[in-house]
């Protein structure tokens, strides 16, 4: 009987890590998670990852966390359809991923811990990315200046043949011998 390999890293996983990123907003230029969104995923209520958060006030200064505006919840409330799921009626917090690693030392709970990696690990997924395509929108813009620019002289080039097309022929000499009278 053959025996079993251990699980992968993404078989032992609780939840796929592309869903988390999912969850992952750019609200002020920042990525952050919803307190709801990060409730579901330590699988307790919102109202108590909430209240541990009250408790523990001091180690969530604003860049960790803060609470949305009535027109940022507002817009939030728009791009979630399942607003009355998520309890986005009221002005939800949101963390960033600081805030979402300090949580785990406030919720003391191992899904907490688990999960809080996780996030981090999407975050960081996350930054890689974009800084990828950074690169690539550099290399692009590059590409594109010197296209801009290869244009520039075809256009230049068309231009003076359009002008040479204008211009009249020279008379034309015709072919042959012609002896002198």
């Amino acid at each position: 009987m053959p025996e079993k390999s251990p699980p992968s890293v993404a078989e032992r996983l609780p939840v796929p890590i592309e869903l988390i990123e999912r969850r992952i907003y750019l609200i002020r230029g920042q990525k952050v998670m919803l307190d709801s969104d990060l409730a579901e995923l330590y699988q307790a209520p919102t109202k108590v990852l909430n209240q541990a958060i009250k408790r523990n006030r001091a180690r969530f200064p604003d860049d960790f966390m803060f609470q949305l505006s009535l027109k940022e919840a507002e817009a939030m409330r728009s791009q979630i359809v399942t607003a009355s799921r998520r309890n986005i009626r009221s002005r939800p917090y949101v963390f960033t991923e600081h805030g979402v690693a300090m949580l785990s030392a406030v919720l003391h709970s191992q899904r907490a811990v688990q999960m809080s990696i996780l996030i981090v690990r999407a975050f960081v997924k996350m930054r890689e990315l974009l800084a990828s395509h950074k690169d690539l929108a550099v290399r692009v813009e590059k590409l594109e200046a010197a296209q801009k620019e290869h244009g520039s002289i075809i256009g230049i080039l068309a231009e003076e043949i359009d002008e040479m097309k204008r211009l009249p022929e020279p008379a034309k000499r015709p072919i042959g011998f012609k002896p002198s009278p």
